[in-house]
């Protein structure tokens, strides 16, 4: 890793994740956001202490946390680079005692991710890297391995899917996959382990046709990059950060980059976008 502010960044999310681990498996508050996503004090506490990490490791350098996304476009369109946080992804998992949640912290630079930061904090394991960087995971004993995605499918082509959020497109899109690949293994996990489970050459593809938002995705596309892989809109082209009304994103495809069923892949899911819209 030659980004000099991803080791800090690392230290700040495994920190987040301590802050937050009090509150597993506690009573907690759940309050409903204006999107009927739900917060907890742990959420809040966990943007509390990285929104002041990161600013003290730049102040130059601003943050968009989903605790705190309220700056208006006009500001947003003249940042050239910015943080993307979402200090507690997988809240619903979280709250249901699940440990498939985790503390997200991407460095985009014009609308594109430079590295990203995916903690898991129940198993005390952290994903990190970069497009040009490579991507590494590091477990609770400090113990450092390397991230690569797999060209070809161990045995069944595996697919990952959310446990939570599905779409009549998605199911579209499995059922083309399962007559070009024959019979699926569907991994199903939460939160953006899903882009992980790519980066360690453990699942093929995730295709997402069922809404999220720019902070659950950025620090996790850029473990996967890192690691070899690619994230698409169903266009083809890559899942960029650029400033919008909106901070949620387009129906996207992650998967190994290279690989020789790609055109196919997109070949499927391109007519889906038309019935997305």
């Amino acid at each position: 890793m030659s980004h000099a502010l991803i080791e800090p960044v690392v230290a700040l999310v495994r920190a987040a994740g301590e802050r937050i681990l009090p509150y597993w498996h506690s009573e907690l508050a759940v309050r409903e956001k204006a999107d009927a996503s739900p917060v907890t004090a742990a959420d809040l506490a966990a943007h509390a202490l990285l929104d002041a990490g990161l600013r003290a490791l730049d102040g130059d350098i601003p943050v968009l946390s989903e605790e705190d996304c309220e700056h208006p476009l006009a500001e947003r369109a003249g940042w050239t680079r910015w943080w993307l946080v979402d200090p507690l992804d997988g809240t619903k998992e979280f709250i249901g005692g699940s440990d498939e949640f985790t503390v997200n912290v991407a460095l985009i630079e014009n609308g594109r991710v430079l590295f990203g930061v995916v903690g898991i904090p129940a198993r005390g394991t952290c994903y990190y890297g970069g497009a040009g960087l490579g991507a590494h995971c590091r477990d609770a004993d400090g113990r450092i391995r390397p991230l690569q995605v797999r060209q070809r499918p161990a045995e069944r082509f595996t697919v990952v899917a959310s446990k939570r959020h599905g779409s009549p497109q998605q199911t579209r899109l499995l059922d083309a996959l399962r007559e070009q690949h024959g019979d699926l293994e569907l991994a199903s996990i939460g939160s953006s382990l899903k882009f992980c489970l790519l980066a360690d050459g453990l699942a093929d593809c995730y295709p997402r046709l069922a809404p999220t938002s720019q902070w659950d995705t950025a620090a996790a596309q850029g473990v996967l990059e890192g690691a070899g892989g690619e994230v698409l809109d169903l266009q083809g082209q890559p899942l960029g950060y650029e400033a919008h009304d909106s901070y949620l994103n387009p129906f996207f495809l992650a998967l190994p980059r290279g690989v020789d069923w790609r055109g196919e892949l997109l070949a499927i899911s391109t007519p889906l976008s038309a019935s997305a819209s």
